[in-house]
């Protein structure tokens, strides 16, 4: 099958209905070291005779050892006492990590036209292969605005949904062969060495959290064999 398909053919794919897709994503995702003593004698002159007395022995002995001159405050760099810890925040949901993040403004809109931006925001979790901007402007022109009429939305749930896979799955965890998506149809992941290709795209940036899954950005749209 070439890279892309035609915006003719696209259209003209009969998917499964959105409803059922709908349905079915909600389901799937269920499936201290001693301190030194400091000792002070008083010094004995040359001579070896009778101790010397201190300059001044009406100020008290100090307890502490003074830090030599320019060394006072400063501790080497790194070493800076560190500051109360704080509560890390909470990753938001995928679509919240996608909306922040900047680079999935097709995407956010694809899943809001589709009615799937409420869904990916549920409990989950999810596992989201999510193609770039710069992905969806790769199309055949005119593709992306097609899918974006009303009259589309059956096709556009079916491609987003082949985006989807129930469970949270890192990359650590990914394993090369099918692996089976909520718009039931399989892609085949290939790990390697050089790092993680679904249907042979490539995950450019893996392992983006969220509250309810995870994110791998892809640098192309992902389209189901049957189109």
């Amino acid at each position: 099958m070439s890279t892309w398909v035609s915006v003719k053919k696209i259209l003209g794919f009969a998917g499964i209905s959105a409803a059922s897709v709908l349905v079915a994503l909600p389901a799937l995702a269920q499936t201290a070291n001693p301190r030194p003593s400091i000792f002070n004698e008083a010094p004995y002159n040359q001579t070896g005779a009778t101790p010397t007395a201190p300059a001044d022995l009406s100020q008290p002995a100090p307890t502490e050892m003074e830090a030599p001159a320019g060394m006072e405050t400063e501790a080497p760099a790194g070493m800076e006492t560190p500051a109360e810890p704080t509560a890390a925040a909470e990753a938001g949901t995928i679509v919240d990590v996608a909306t922040a993040n900047g680079s999935f403004g097709t995407l956010i809109a694809a899943l809001t036209a589709a009615e799937l931006d409420q869904v990916l925001q549920g409990e989950g979790p999810f596992t989201v292969f999510a193609p770039t901007d710069e992905a969806f402007a790769a199309l055949p022109e005119g593709t992306v605005e097609q899918l974006l009429l009303p009259e589309n939305r059956d096709l556009l749930v079916q491609i987003l949904s082949y985006h989807v896979v129930p469970g949270e799955l890192t990359s650590s965890e990914l394993t090369s062969g099918e692996v089976q998506t909520v718009a039931n149809e399989p892609v085949t992941v290939e790990v390697s060495a050089d790092g993680v290709t679904v249907n042979e795209v490539t995950v450019v940036q893996p392992d983006v959290t969220a509250s309810n899954g995870v994110i791998h950005v892809v640098d192309q749209v992902i389209l189901p064999p049957s189109l």
